[in-house]
């Protein structure tokens, strides 16, 4: 499997990457299949199943609506958030589904939409679509959401083929260890070969523009979370806390004041929390390496950002080449998917990208970019993933604040080391890999354990 910076990170909307992103990629995917095979016109109904961690909680991740909007041949990455409330609700006044946005066809929410108490064998996240024409079944396929909205159909499971063709890279590596090794045969940094093998898709000037997009999607997303007030969707009473915030740091004096680390804490907590709050709410995100950790990096690349006074123009470049490289690997070699290892795949994997993104960019050997993506995924060892009411809120808000200062606090500990340390990167991301094998499913995105069925103080 070869995975590139821009597989990791993807432009979507909120709450969720494998449970939105995905579903709605997939949805678009078999609408595609459909129109490939000259079946499209003939389709008189669309049933949806979805399993697992979908069928879980899927209806508050919002992959009841993400399916729908992808049958009606809409993109993660192209769909405006606002598009979709309406949409919906004209759906389901008419009971008719605008198939590829065009063909109309009856759907019956109580019918066609299905949330089965049932798990797939290949992955939590499970979902098949069946197509009828007049004379029963034209076409059906089964998908996983993997996390990070990357989605395997049944013939890849099967095939044991992730998504994503395999293409041969310059440097090619499995491990840190393997990838460290390069580093110092070559007298390259990790950013170095990471942009080297980037080029066997694009051109370094289609790279900078594409990770100049996604920075502009991040900031974008911090403003609109600054501004925005009120309650969260789903049903919680969850109030957005970010613009309050904003406007009490504003008011400070000195905010920026050199060397005052609990007023850069106060910023990176404001970012996370601006981000997180518009993923609730459904709005434009970066899937970072996943929507329900996506605060982390763009808080820790707006703390750069804004407190270090000698940016250059290649700082973006090894910031996101330097946290995807940690991000390949999680995604080998254990998992990204908070269904399938819990939140220390989503958020622990978030804030070692974080904390190697900002060693790199600050300089970092290659020994001391390992060492910051190692301390900051083992400090995330064993996270639960039980959202409160299926919703990407409590605590998945400040879970967010509180991973993009423990990234920035990794860097700095290895920047102040010389790279040795007792545990490898590889050991830990085995061992998210393992505990996540072992954890009980009602803590792996079900909301079936942990806080998710804590009892509510009155």
């Amino acid at each position: 499997m070869t995975i590139s910076v821009f597989d990791l990170f993807k432009i979507g909307i909120g709450p969720s990457s494998s449970h939105t992103v995905g579903p709605m990629r997939a949805a678009a995917l078999f609408i595609e299949a459909l129109r490939e095979q000259g079946l499209l016109a003939q389709v008189k109904r669309i049933e949806v199943r979805l399993y697992g961690s979908l069928s879980a909680t899927g209806v508050g991740h919002g992959s009841d609506h993400a399916v729908i909007m992808g049958l009606m041949g809409h993109w993660p990455d192209k769909i405006a958030p606002k598009q979709v409330a309406p949409a919906i609700e004209a759906l389901r006044q008419s009971g008719t589904l605008l198939l590829a946005g065009k063909l109309p066809v009856p759907f019956d929410w109580s019918r066609d939409m299905l949330l089965l108490d049932e798990n797939l064998p290949y992955h939590p996240n499970a979902m098949r679509l069946i197509a009828f024409g007049e004379n029963g079944a034209l076409h059906s396929n089964t998908y996983y959401s993997v996390g990070g909205g990357f989605v395997v159909d049944e013939a890849q499971a099967s095939a044991g083929q992730p998504d994503g063709a395999q293409v041969q890279l310059p440097y090619q590596f499995s491990s840190a260890a393997e990838l460290l090794t390069l580093c110092a045969k070559h007298h390259r940094r990790v950013s170095d070969l990471m942009l080297a093998n980037e080029l066997t898709w694009r051109s370094e000037a289609d790279i900078r523009a594409g990770l100049e997009q996604l920075w502009q999607v991040m900031q974008e997303c911090v403003t609109n979370g600054l501004s925005a007030e009120g309650i969260l969707p789903g049903g919680l009473q969850v109030k957005r806390r970010a613009a309050r915030l904003y406007q009490s740091l504003q008011r400070i004096e000195q905010p920026n004041l050199i060397g005052s680390t609990m007023s850069a804490m106060e910023w990176v907590n404001l970012y996370a929390l601006a981000v997180n709050e518009e993923n609730a709410a459904g709005g434009r995100m970066v899937t970072a390496p996943t929507n329900g950790a996506a605060g982390i990096i763009p808080a820790v690349l707006h703390y750069y950002m804004r407190f270090n006074q000698h940016i250059s123009e290649d700082d973006l470049l090894r910031f996101f080449l330097g946290a995807a490289a940690v991000g390949i690997l999680c995604k080998k070699n254990a998992s990204i998917s908070g269904a399938e290892v819990g939140c220390q795949g989503e958020v622990g994997s978030a804030c070692a990208m974080a904390a190697a993104g900002l060693a790199e960019v600050l300089g970092a050997t290659p020994a001391q970019w390992e060492n910051a993506a190692e301390i900051g995924l083992e400090h995330n060892l064993g996270l639960t993933c039980d959202p409160v009411g299926g919703l990407v809120q409590v605590p998945c808000i400040e879970r967010n604040a509180i991973a993009a200062v423990k990234a920035i606090n990794a860097a700095q500990m290895a920047l102040r080391g010389d790279g040795e340390h007792f545990i490898s990167l590889d050991r830990v991301i085995r061992t998210m890999r393992d505990t996540g094998a072992d954890m009980h499913d009602k803590y792996k995105e079900t909301s079936r354990g942990g806080l998710a069925v804590s009892a509510v103080e009155c």
